[in-house]
């Protein structure tokens, strides 16, 4: 087993800096929330620094690593398929809809095979995320332009 030249771990401490370089630019155009607070801001801001940290790390380390195993880029494929389309599916049908979507198929794509969890994973993580996010941190809720389940049940 050969190890994978520094070259490769430079490469990916440079494409983690410049994506988040680029999500951090993107973060800071999420507009105020209505009290003129970051509010919807924090996290994408945190994620996006976090991946500038990362690749400050992987940069400053750069040594050889071993060789990297394929095995797995189906089901990265599957997920950031995933995740673009949840993206378009929030614009669309809002948060609660899209995460009850989204949610069981990303568990699929992580090995979870368990009919009953990912039923429960359906209903249970749009509502704890809009308890986390929309009633205690008072993000306002993402609403979708065709449909959105927030209308029909009476929320925001």
């Amino acid at each position: 087993m050969s190890a994978v030249p520094a070259p490769v771990s430079r490469t990916v401490g440079v494409a983690l800096i410049l994506i988040g370089i680029g999500a951090t630019f993107v973060s800071m155009g999420i507009g105020l929330d209505q009290y003129g607070r970051w509010g919807a801001r924090y996290f994408p801001l945190g994620g996006s620094l976090a991946l500038l940290i990362l690749g400050v790390a992987e940069l400053w380390s750069a040594k050889p690593s071993p060789k990297t195993d394929r095995q797995h880029l189906p089901a990265i494929g599957a997920l950031l398929l995933l995740s673009v389309v949840y993206i378009w599916a929030i614009s669309a049908f809002g948060y609660l809809l899209s995460t009850a979507l989204a949610a069981p198929l990303a568990l699929y794509i992580f090995g979870v095979r368990n009919l009953i969890g990912l039923c429960a994973a359906a209903v249970l993580c749009p509502a704890i995320y809009h308890s986390i996010f929309f009633v205690v941190l008072g993000v306002f809720p993402p609403l979708g332009a065709w449909f959105d389940l927030l209308d029909v049940i009476g929320g925001y």
